[in-house]
């Protein structure tokens, strides 16, 4: 299985996460937990609680920018937009919806070039 193929198929993705912690050193005070962990953490990202929390920081940033609150090159509304789009982009992947996944990629990177850009 190729690396791309892993990626698009989130099924044999958690199997393979789940072999790694049974191969894998024991853990005695984690190990009954690990797997457990995973599942909970796969589900909550598919949850839309991410969603919603990352459409409201998107929002905010914007928000706050159009009443002239924040400046759109401003690090806190920057730390908003990257944090947002990087919620829905991975919340785009797991759904698997690919333009929605793409614009969002395109925002977090641009937040993030954004921040970069701050510090120098």
């Amino acid at each position: 299985m190729t690396w791309g193929q892993l990626v698009m198929n989130e099924g044999e993705l958690l199997r393979l996460l789940k072999d790694a912690l049974r191969i894998g050193p024991k853990d005695y005070i984690f190990d009954d937990y690990s797997i457990v962990m995973i599942e909970q953490i796969v589900d909550f990202a598919h949850g839309e609680i991410v969603a919603y929390f990352g459409m409201i920081l998107i929002l905010s940033a914007f928000f706050l920018e159009t009443r002239d609150v924040l400046e759109s090159k401003a690090p806190t509304y920057l730390m908003l937009m990257a944090s947002g789009s990087g919620l829905l982009a991975v919340r785009a992947y797991l759904i698997s919806e690919w333009a929605f996944l793409i614009l969002e990629v395109a925002w977090f990177a641009a937040a993030v070039l954004g921040i970069l850009a701050l510090r120098k």
